[in-house]
């Protein structure tokens, strides 16, 4: 797709959050409810700090490898932490002390994402599979085969049982996390899928690649909608803020060195980048594009 007024690249910004980290960052989250960041790091740690300040809160370690990812439970007193260690962790924020370790996977996990409810967590793994864990029971309830290559993301659908993993088999599946059961595969992607996500509403897809091509799908029909090149360097992560008419897509541009490894948001729309040498980002207004 040839680029439009839509279309927005930012090179750099006049906000940042100086964060206390010798390594480079790898995720963020953003609390639910407080003006609170947490970060992980390929030092094998975590960090919580306060926005915009960049205080350091708390700081979390167990870990034996980077952290590939971060996610606050619903309520937030809780954050789930996925590694290149092939575990998930739980860890109790109220003292920072890690009080569950979930092991299973086989290489390391890439992601990890919080049932609406909080009583499950799904993890998505170079081992070519996702798992929904039962937090309560300390146990894996399912373990999502099909993918042929790494599973690279996982998201819960919101406030549903449905799962949406995208992997480096270039398709996107949807899962019935109460079965464990694929229900769905989409094809489209001739490149390995790094990351995938929903509206809020639930309503679209939003996929992402190695070669910078985003698709957009329509969920109810479970067909593409329009495809976004900016490649070809990668496609890192995509975001919908709360509206689902803005689309934001992590992406290191080929003239410039740097790269922005992940995104994140919180009910009100706050999207935080965490990247390397200089920041860039793509922003759609798909209103433009009468979504």
């Amino acid at each position: 797709m040839p680029l439009s007024p839509c279309h927005y690249c930012f090179g750099s910004h006049g906000c940042f959050i100086n964060f206390p980290f010798l390594f480079f960052l790898c995720s963020v989250a953003i609390h639910p409810r407080k003006d609170i960041l947490v970060s992980g790091s390929e030092d094998h740690h975590w960090k919580m700090v306060g926005i915009p300040n960049g205080n350091v809160i708390l700081t979390g370690c167990g870990h034996t490898d980077w952290l590939s990812g971060c996610c606050f439970h619903p309520s937030g007193t809780k954050l789930a932490t996925s590694s290149g260690d092939t575990t998930v962790k739980l860890w109790d924020l109220a003292k920072g002390d890690c009080i569950l370790t979930l092991g299973g996977h086989s290489h390391a996990v890439w992601s990890c994402t919080w049932h609406s409810c909080g009583d499950f967590i799904a993890s998505s793994s170079l081992d070519t599979t996702g798992k929904v864990w039962d937090v309560n029971s300390e146990r894996c309830r399912y373990t999502l085969r099909g993918h042929t290559d790494s599973v690279n993301s996982i998201e819960f659908f919101p406030f549903s049982n449905t799962l949406l993993t995208g992997s480096a088999d270039k398709s996107l599946s949807i899962w019935d996390a109460r079965m464990g059961c694929c229900a769905q595969t989409l094809y489209g992607h001739i490149h390995s899928i790094n990351d995938a996500t929903f509206t809020a509403r639930g309503h679209m897809i939003a996929s992402c690649d190695t070669c910078g091509v985003t698709k957009i799908w329509d969920f109810r029909k479970l067909l593409p909608m329009v495809s976004i090149d900016i490649g070809p360097s990668p496609g890192n992560e995509v975001a919908f803020d709360s509206s689902g008419q803005n689309l934001i897509i992590c992406h290191c541009l080929s003239y410039i060195c740097g790269n922005i490894n992940s995104c994140t948001k919180n009910s009100l729309s706050i999207l935080i980048f965490i990247f390397l040498e200089e920041l860039n980002f793509w922003f759609m207004n798909l209103k433009v594009l009468n979504f």
